[in-house]
């Protein structure tokens, strides 16, 4: 019993750490440290898609993340991180721009300096934009164009949202972006009210000390604004000619996240909880062979898309999934098809998930970065079809 008591407290002490934001020098700070041997530093900064003032701005700035600063250039950064056997690395959504850093523990001045340098001293180098930074992004463009989930999810937010959490995470194909309109989007997110850093096997106390040093001089400018979320929905199909064939059928709600999403989405889930064996999801044992449904819930902070991927190899057999899976989906959130024993073992598998994904950098991260669903499925549907475009369903055909 005294060994149960004392696990509780460390489970509580643990919760009340990464559950605690902090103030320094007017940079928001979050840390938790399990005592693991390395550690990372992000720098979540509200430069996402939705905020961007031309198509593209937000994308390019990630890939211009850790090139010449006032203290280091280029080249400079990328030898002294591999000295001390570091990674760095950025990537984007909708709502943020992550700048990390992953150490050895021990080495946290010096990446906390980098990343600071990189918020308050990026150069914008017209070279570097054309001879480094363009051409990746060029690429990343191409290669969602060419992935089937990728590009319907995109066209999803593009109808569901029109503006705002509509606008792509991904370059337009032909980019009207320069070196100045990167450096004037950075001016403005790149001030203290829309930073927080977020670390991991790092003592709060320490990363709080660092970032009150290395992002002193951090400009105080006015947070970045993006008019409310509104849901629309719609439908829309386009013609791709590489990977499967892929439907994606979706709702939307506004406000804070709903918790009932999440145990939807684990109920549907057609995962199994044990390796090589059968799912238990209903889905699961209704579609035909050869096609896959996977529950997508993307949480905002003023909105929510949840969804249903389906793909196959066939129009035919991506039409039936479709149709089983809507079927499906509103006998389980209108018809109140869901036993109690399913019902508690959802939750269960929810609470899981959410619990351990703190464990995590990257689940830490999407934690503190940012109706019931019942009401969920009346709203417009978002309806995308990416494949064969004559032969796959549309919405009427699938239940909708």
């Amino acid at each position: 019993m005294l060994a149960a008591r004392s696990t509780t407290r460390r489970a509580a002490k643990l919760i009340r750490t990464f559950a605690t934001a902090v103030d320094a020098a007017g940079v928001k700070v979050a840390a938790v440290d399990h005592g693991q041997p390395t550690s990372a530093v992000t720098v979540l900064v509200n430069a996402g898609s939705r905020y961007e003032t031309k198509p593209g701005l937000a994308n390019v700035l990630k890939n211009f993340a850790f090139k010449s600063t006032s203290n280091r250039s280029t080249l400079g950064t990328v030898r002294e991180t591999e000295l001390y056997g570091g990674v760095l690395s950025s990537s984007l959504s909708r709502e943020h721009l992550a700048l990390t850093a992953e150490f050895l523990r021990g080495d946290e001045a010096y990446f906390v300096d980098v990343l600071s340098s990189i918020i308050s001293s990026s150069k914008f180098k017209p070279w570097e934009f054309n001879e480094s930074v363009l051409p990746v992004v060029t690429e990343e463009t191409r290669a969602a164009s060419l992935n089937p989930a990728t590009v319907a999810l995109e066209l999803a937010h593009a109808i569901a949202f029109r503006t705002g959490l509509g606008s792509s995470v991904f370059a337009p194909a032909h980019l009207s972006v320069t070196s100045d309109d990167v450096k004037s989007f950075a001016a403005h997110a790149f001030s203290k009210g829309n930073i927080t850093v977020l670390g991991t096997g790092i003592d709060q106390e320490t990363l709080s000390k660092l970032v009150e040093k290395h992002f002193s001089t951090t400009s105080t400018g006015s947070t970045s604004a993006s008019s409310a979320s509104q849901y629309f929905g719609g439908e829309t199909r386009q013609v791709l000619h590489s990977g499967p064939q892929t439907v994606f059928i979706g709702f939307g709600a506004t406000g804070a996240p709903s918790a009932e999403l999440a145990v939807l989405a684990a109920h549907l889930s057609t995962t199994p909880s044990v390796k090589w064996s059968a799912s238990l999801s209903p889905i699961t044992v209704a579609i035909p062979a050869g096609t896959a449904v996977h529950p997508i819930l993307l949480p905002y902070s003023d909105a929510t898309l949840f969804g249903l991927l389906v793909q196959g190899d066939s129009a035919t057999a991506v039409k039936q999934a479709a149709a089983a899976s809507v079927k499906i989906l509103k006998d389980t959130t209108v018809g109140g098809s869901v036993k109690p024993e399913e019902l508690k073992k959802a939750v269960a598998k929810a609470k899981f998930a959410a619990a351990s994904a703190v464990e995590y950098r990257e689940g830490f991260i999407s934690t503190f970065g940012p109706k019931a669903a019942s009401s969920l499925v009346k709203t417009t549907p978002t309806y995308v079809a990416v494949g064969d475009a004559n032969g796959l369903p549309y919405k009427d055909e699938v239940g909708l």
